[in-house]
This record gives structure tokens, C-alpha cells and sequence, in this order.
């Protein structure tokens, strides 16, 4: 099997530990979650948790124990595994309508899965690619514990018993870093290791100087713009946002509500005051576009978050090449919600720009499309089905695991999205 990733295979060691890891950060999302919480309401923007346990399984079954040297698949350790989990022909508004296992068979299912794939990496005796396609299905857990959280802010479920409250001193962090422009190197290079199809390959563009805020906007900074009839003020708003506020009905961000005195916010199942010194969070693409109208400012491209994040370097993240610290980044749930934006100095970037990875996903000008020369890696639905329509988000959430994420990462989301752990840095006009 040949397709357009160096091999870097990870050794079976750090690869199992990885898988063992990513599957208890799964299960502690999940383990509290029983009767009608296991289904949910059919929401368009999440998925049953207990589908989205099943899948994780049979994602992983799929590309690591399945495959034949000839090319096919072999049978499922699952009954009718693909048409129940298989999220490229199963329409998700039909995923509440199927004959699930239960939760006790499915983690079962899990288990076994795990189990069988441990062992045929520290055997040695799968297909050629084994060790990179448990690598994948590692990530590919990431993304989906990420899913959770976000499940469970989304229908006002407890906050699950990950992490640590917030306890960084409050404080704010003014001003825009001035950036160089120049040729710069956008995405991932082929010494990279372990990358997404959507990153590859890097390749020069033409940067003008720019600056940019070294914090993303924080609640209070957004609080202006709502107190100052930003919700009622159409010239703020493109066409698109506008129709789309008046569709949402939206008068303030998603999970703020107006209290005598102030603002709350909802985070899970509780209602808490606004800290204004936390970046905000659970704002869409529209939403964040007009509040850089607001304030005259703008969303910068993704290639200029890129270039602030890396100072324009060979830097896998902000700070360097070594591996993320807790110090560095609020990542990994070691934080059950974001921190102040003030917080995490030592991860700075050379620009001096703070938080660019972790506390909150940021949105970028840009529509997600594919880099020049793309190819499809061999799970061709993770990227190529959302270019043009959907936008890119950069520098990963609290949610979001360590081992994932790097200054190259592309998320993307459709611009009405309010329900990611994502806020907004800006450029100046």
C-alpha cells in the first residue's frame, strides 16, 4: 500500500501506550452517561454518544484489523458493523433510528478491538502500514473524545471528570505583535512525521506585514460589542451572517444570558458568571466576522496565524520543537474549561504571541480548501468532502489532546457552527 505519507512508524511501545491512553480519556468521557443520555435529542451538530462509541471501535477494527493483503476487507468481530457505524454511508440523522448494541456490548466490542490490534502491533504481523494506521485511529479517537466534550457542553450535560477548574490569576494581555512580511512556508513538511492529508505539503506564499492581537478577543472584549446593539446592527454583519442571525434569532453568544447586573454563561450544566478575561468561546465564524467589523479589525488568514505561530521557523509548535508541557498549553483536559488569556507565558510564540495552542480553537478568514498537488490520503472522507464549504480553524482547544496538535493543524467547520470550543484572534485593518 503506497499513498503520499513518509513512514515514520512509531515504535510498538509508545504506539500501544498511545492507543491505552487515548481509550481512558474516552471511557472517563463516557462513563457517567447511561439511559437517555447514552441517545440524546437528533441534533444536526452532534451525534448519539453511544453511536460515537461504537464508531471509535469500528474505525479503528476497520483500518488496522480488517484489511487483506489483497486489498479487501475481512469480516467485523461486530454483526452488520459497517452498516451501523461506517460514518461515510450512514446519514447522521438516521443514526438515532438504528438498532445500536447496548452500551455494555459496544464497549465490550471496544475492548476486544483494543485488545486484538495491541497485540498484532507488539507481534509485528499485520499488514505493512499497521503501525500508521493505529497511529491514525489513535488521532482519530482524539478528535471524536474531543466530540464528547463538546456533546455534552452542547446538551447541558455535567461537565465530565476530567481536569482541573481554572486557576490562573486573571489578566489581559494587550496589544498586536508586528509580523515581518515576506515567503513564507505554509504547512507541513515531509520530516513532519505523522500528518493529515489536508497539511500536506508545505509550500511557499507571499506574506505582507501584518500585526496581530497576541491574545484572541476575550468575553469582555465581546461583551462591548454586544452591548452595543451588535446583534441589531446589519451593516456589522456579511450578507450570509446576517441571514443567519436572523434565522438563530441570536442576541448574544449561544450560551450567554442576561442577568440584572451582568452576564452568565452556561458551561454544562451550570450557570456561572461571565469572566471577562476569558477568551471567548462558543462563537461562530459570523459572529467573530462581525465583531472585527465592530471594532475594525479583521480575522487573519490562516497562513498569517501560521506564521505568527512558527515566527516564521521550522517549529512544529509555537516555542520550539519540543513537546507540549503542561505549562506551556492548555491542552489535554488538564484544565476542565479555558483559562485566562493572560496564562500559559511559557508558551509563547517568538512573535510573543500567547495561547496559540490550546484554551480555544480560532477561526481564520480563510475557506477550507486543499493545499497545491493534493492527494487523498487513504481515508479519503476525512478532508476532501468539506473543501469550499466549511472554515479553518487553528491552535486546538482545552479538549484537545497534545499529541494532536501543531502549529500546521487545519480544523474546519461550517461558519454557523456555535457549538466548538472555538473563539478568534484578529489582525489589525
Amino acid at each position: 500500500m503506497t499513498f503520499d505519507t513518509p513512514s515514520v512508524d512509531l515504535p510498538a511501545a509508545r504506539l500501544t501506550a498511545m492507543l491505552m491512553d487515548a481509550r481512558a480519556r474516552t471511557l472517563a468521557l463516557a462513563r457517567d452517561l447511561d439511559g437517555e443520555k447514552l441517545m440524546g435529542p437528533r441534533l444536526p451538530i452532534v451525534n448519539p454518544p453511544l453511536w460515537e462509541l461504537g464508531h471509535m471501535g469500528w474505525f479503528q477494527e476497520r483500518w488496522c484489523l480488517r484489511p487483506k493483503a489483497d486489498g479487501s476487507l475481512g469480516p467485523s468481530l461486530l454483526e452488520n458493523a459497517d452498516a451501523l457505524y461506517d460514518s461515510a454511508t450512514v446519514a447522521h440523522d438516521t443514526r438515532w433510528d438504528l438498532r445500536l448494541p447496548s452500551l455494555a456490548a459496544t464497549l465490550s466490542y471496544l475492548e476486544e478491538v483494543l485488545e486484538r490490534l495491541m497485540d498484532r502491533i507488539n507481534r509485528g504481523d499485520g499488514h505493512p502500514r499497521l503501525n500508521y494506521f493505529a497511529e491514525h485511529a489513535t488521532y482519530h479517537e482524539d478528535m471524536h473524545g474531543e466530540a464528547l466534550w463538546q456533546t455534552r457542553q452542547t446538551l447541558s450535560y455535567p461537565a465530565p471528570s476530567v481536569g482541573e477548574p481554572p486557576q490562573a490569576p486573571w489578566g489581559f494581555l494587550a496589544g498586536d505583535a508586528a509580523i515581518p512580511g515576506g515567503l513564507f512556508l505554509l504547512g507541513a513538511r515531509h520530516e513532519a512525521g505523522f500528518v493529515f492529508d489536508n497539511e500536506k505539503w508545505a509550500h511557499e506564499v507571499v506574506l505582507e506585514p501584518f500585526a496581530i492581537s497576541r491574545t484572541p478577543v476575550t468575553n469582555g472584549q465581546f461583551m462591548r460589542f454586544v452591548e452595543d446593539a451588535g446583534y441589531r446592527r446589519p451593516e456589522l454583519w456579511s450578507e450570509a451572517g446576517w441571514q443567519w442571525r436572523l434565522d438563530a434569532q441570536a442576541e448574544a453568544p449561544v450560551y450567554w444570558k442576561r442577568r440584572e447586573g451582568g452576564w452568565n454563561m452556561r458551561r454544562f450544566d451550570e450557570q456561572l458568571p461571565l469572566p471577562e478575561h476569558l477568551p471567548a468561546m462558543h462563537v461562530n465564524w459570523f459572529e467573530a466576522d462581525a465583531w472585527c467589523r465592530w471594532a475594525g479589525r479583521r480575522l487573519p488568514t490562516e497562513a498569517e496565524w501560521e506564521r505568527a505561530a512558527s515566527g516564521g521557523l521550522d517549529y512544529r509548535y509555537p516555542w520550539g520543537n519540543a513537546p507540549p508541557e503542561p505549562g506551556r498549553a492548555n491542552l489535554d483536559g488538564q484544565h476542565s474549561g479555558p483559562t485566562s488569556v493572560s496564562a500559559f507565558a511559557a508558551g509563547d510564540s517568538e512573535a510573543a504571541c500567547r495561547q496559540m495552542l490550546g484554551n480555544v480553537w480560532e477561526w481564520t478568514a480563510d475557506w477550507f480548501h486543499p493545499y497545491p498537488g493534493f492527494v487523498a490520503d487513504p481515508y479519503a472522507e476525512y478532508s476532501e468532502p468539506w473543501f469550499g464549504d466549511h472554515k479553518v480553524l487553528r491552535g486546538g482547544s482545552f479538549a484537545t489532546r497534545s499529541r494532536l496538535i501543531r502549529n500546521t493543524w487545519r480544523n474546519f467547520y461550517t461558519p454557523d457552527r456555535r457549538d466548538a470550543f472555538a473563539g478568534f484572534r484578529t489582525c489589525a485593518r
